[in-house]
């Protein structure tokens, strides 16, 4: 039986941290940038965990 494939697009955009959980990147960071105030952006620029509902698709996607 062949290995199953990581999904190339999603091991580049989550990570596993050292603790087990999933990290992202915050939605509505990349363009659009002139019209969000300073604060919004400097919130939105750390990682963020992947939610409960989203982690076992994720998790299927990356094969670990």
């Amino acid at each position: 039986m062949p290995k199953m494939k990581t999904h190339s697009g999603s091991k580049k955009r989550f990570r596993r941290t050292g603790s087990g959980k999933l990290r992202a990147r915050h939605a509505f960071t990349s363009h659009n940038l002139g019209k969000k105030n300073s604060k919004r952006k400097r919130r939105l620029s750390g990682d963020v965990e992947v939610t409960q509902q989203d982690r076992k698709r994720v998790t299927r996607l990356l094969h670990k």
